[in-house]
C-alpha cells in the first residue's frame, strides 16, 4: 500500500483525471470513481473499467450490497489489471440508501464483513475498505474500534477512515463539511491495531498535513484540494518517495496534449479531458488565462493556444510559484 493516495470522487476520478495526476506523481496510488458492482456485472465493463496502463497502481473502488455481485465485479476488475479492489462503506446518497450499499451498510457490521469474504475469497488482489467513523453522529472511538475488529477478522487489513461520521439526512456535500474531522480517531485505532494498515481521508490540504498525519499512520488520502489543484502533488514523489522526479506545470501540459490527440482519434470529446485541464496553472500568474482559453475554445486548437501563451512566458522569465490574482479557488467546471 503506498503512502498517499488521490481520493476516489464521483464526476471527477475519471481516467482521463488519473493520466493527469499520473503525469505529476508516479507513486501516488489513484483510485476509480465509486463503481456499483451491477454495472459491472450487467453493463459494458470493459467501456467502464477501462484506464491507461500508466495510471497504475490503480484501485477500482466498487459499490455493492450483494456478495456474489460484488464477487463477480471483482473478478472483472482483477481480469482487468486493477492492482487493488476497494470496497465504498462512505457513500451518503439517497440512491446508495435504497439501494442497500454505501455508507448506511456500517449499520450491519456482520453483513459488511459477509462482503469482504466474497471478495477475499474472489480474487488474489488486496482488498481494503474505505469508510466513514460511524452514523448520524452517534458515533463513538470503541464503536468504530468494534467494527474495525469484525471487519480485520475476515483477513481484510487495509483502512482508509474518511475521519466523519456519515448523516444520512444530508447531501454527499454536506456530508464532506458539516460533521466534524476526527484524525485522532484514525491515529488511536493504529496504536491498538498496528498490525492493520491505517490511512486516513477527510479536509487534507496540502502536503505539509499530509507527513504530520504520516507520523502516525501508514498513509494519507487527500481529495478534492488534489482535484482544485493537482499541482499541489509535484513535490509527493521527493518527499513521500524518495523519487527525484519533480516535472513542471508547462512538461504536464505537453504530455496531456499528446495524450488528446491520442484521445480524440479514439472519439473522445475534447471537453472529457480538456475540463481536468483548468486548475493545472491554478496559484500562478496567466492561470486566469489558461483556464478561460480551454474553458472557451474546448478544443485541442484551444489548448494549442494556451501552450503558447505559457511556452512564451516560460522564455520570458521561467515558471514561478506565486499567489494566482483572483486570490480565490476558481469554481468547479461544469461536468
Amino acid at each position: 500500500m503506498d503512502r498517499l493516495c488521490v481520493a476516489p470522487m464521483v464526476g471527477r476520478t475519471d481516467r482521463h483525471f488519473r493520466f493527469l495526476i499520473r503525469q505529476i506523481t508516479r507513486k501516488t496510488r489513484l483510485y476509480t470513481e465509486m463503481v456499483v458492482d451491477q454495472s459491472v456485472v450487467f453493463g459494458d465493463a470493459h467501456r467502464l473499467l477501462a484506464f491507461h496502463p500508466q495510471e497504475r497502481p490503480l484501485a477500482l473502488q466498487l459499490a455493492g450490497s450483494n456478495p456474489l455481485t460484488l464477487a463477480q465485479a471483482a473478478r472483472v476488475g482483477e481480469a482487468l489489471g486493477y492492482d487493488e479492489i476497494n470496497l465504498n462503506l462512505g457513500c451518503p446518497s439517497e440512491k446508495a440508501q435504497k439501494a442497500g450499499f454505501g455508507a448506511c451498510l456500517l449499520r450491519n457490521p456482520h453483513r459488511v464483513a459477509e462482503l469482504l469474504l466474497a471478495l477475499r475469497e474472489a480474487v488474489r488482489l488486496p482488498v481494503s475498505v474505505k469508510m466513514r467513523l460511524g452514523l448520524e453522529g452517534q458515533e463513538t472511538y470503541l464503536g468504530l474500534a468494534k467494527t474495525v475488529e469484525t471487519f480485520a477478522k475476515t483477513g481484510v487489513g487495509v483502512y482508509i477512515l474518511h475521519a466523519r461520521s456519515t448523516l444520512l439526512s444530508l447531501s454527499p456535500r454536506a456530508n464532506r463539511k458539516i460533521p466534524p474531522l476526527r484524525h485522532a480517531w484514525a491515529h488511536q485505532l493504529k496504536r491498538n491495531f498496528p498490525w492493520l494498515t491505517l490511512i486516513s481521508n477527510g479536509g487534507i490540504q496540502t502536503l505539509k498535513e499530509a507527513l504530520l498525519h504520516l507520523e502516525h499512520l501508514d498513509g494519507v488520502m487527500m481529495g478534492r484540494a488534489v482535484y482544485e489543484d493537482p499541482f499541489r502533488l509535484a513535490e509527493v514523489d521527493p518527499h513521500v518517495f524518495g523519487l527525484p522526479h519533480r516535472p513542471s506545470r508547462l512538461e504536464v501540459a505537453q504530455r496531456m496534449r499528446a495524450y488528446l490527440e491520442e484521445e480524440l482519434l479514439k472519439g473522445t470529446p475534447p471537453w472529457a479531458v480538456l475540463r481536468h485541464l483548468l486548475n493545472l496553472f491554478r496559484g500562478v500568474p496567466q492561470g486566469r488565462s489558461w483556464r478561460r482559453l480551454l474553458s472557451q475554445g474546448r478544443s485541442l486548437e484551444a489548448l494549442d493556444q494556451a501552450l503558447r501563451l505559457w511556452t512564451q512566458k516560460v522564455e520570458e522569465g521561467g515558471e514561478q510559484k506565486e499567489p494566482d490574482p483572483e486570490g480565490k479557488p476558481p469554481p468547479h467546471p461544469t461536468f
